[in-house]
């Protein structure tokens, strides 16, 4: 048996195996791939540490001694069809709405969204006010993984989206950007303009940006 198997293909030939035998022991694992336990076992642990695997359980080994852990597939390494899902939904409800009604429905659909902000409704309209309605809105969305941050610029507050939740579908459908739009104007009480949409910076990484004009 292999003492041990390269970090380029080991946990590749983990995950594979794993997709084709779901709900497996590292003694397993180590018989199918000719690798001995302790080397599965290192490689195991960074997979479930960064998310790629999971444990699903334990059972009786082979002989006397513990319980065994058993390893199968995280749901973020399957994937699922969401993004295929929110599209189609998007989709069918859209195309049937007449264009004079789509604004009210994005509003609709953002109120949803935002619903559980408790935190962000109207202030009083001060400098002071405004700064913790802003606050407690970035905590509201980094909650549900935009995670947003708020900027003071010389054209004015800026709000800076590093992800977007909406990232698989956004290209199909622009409009939610422009209900993100629409939520933060109501929410902030304040006009707002994106002038950012999944623009790369200089590490790689994308970004959505909006301007605040307070007193529009």
């Amino acid at each position: 048996m292999t003492n041990v198997m390269t970090v380029q293909t080991s946990r590749q030939r983990i995950l594979a195996y794993l997709r084709l035998h779901n709900g497996v022991s590292t003694a397993e694992i180590s018989r199918a791939l000719r690798v001995t336990s302790a080397n599965i076992r290192h490689h195991l642990a960074i997979l479930v540490s960064d998310g790629r695997v999971q444990v699903l359980g334990a059972r009786q080994g082979d002989g006397r001694g513990r319980r065994a852990q058993i390893f199968g597939l995280s749901d973020a390494a399957v994937g699922n069809n969401l993004a295929w899902l929110a599209d189609s939904v998007l989709r069918k409800w859209l195309d049937v709405l007449p264009p004079e009604s789509t604004e009210a429905a994005l509003v609709t659909l953002a109120n949803q969204v935002y619903a559980d902000c408790e935190s962000c409704r109207a202030m009083p309209n001060s400098p002071a006010a405004f700064s913790r309605r802003i606050t407690h809105l970035m905590e509201h969305l980094n909650r549900i993984g935009y995670l947003a941050r708020w900027e003071v610029h010389s054209a004015g507050p800026i709000i800076i989206f590093e992800h977007c939740p909406y990232a698989e579908i956004v290209a199909a459908h622009p409009e939610l950007c422009r209900m993100d739009g629409l939520l933060l104007a109501r929410k902030l009480g304040v006009g707002v303009e994106q002038t950012a949409r999944l623009e790369k910076t200089s590490r790689g990484t994308s970004y959505c940006q909006f301007l605040i004009k307070p007193g529009r």
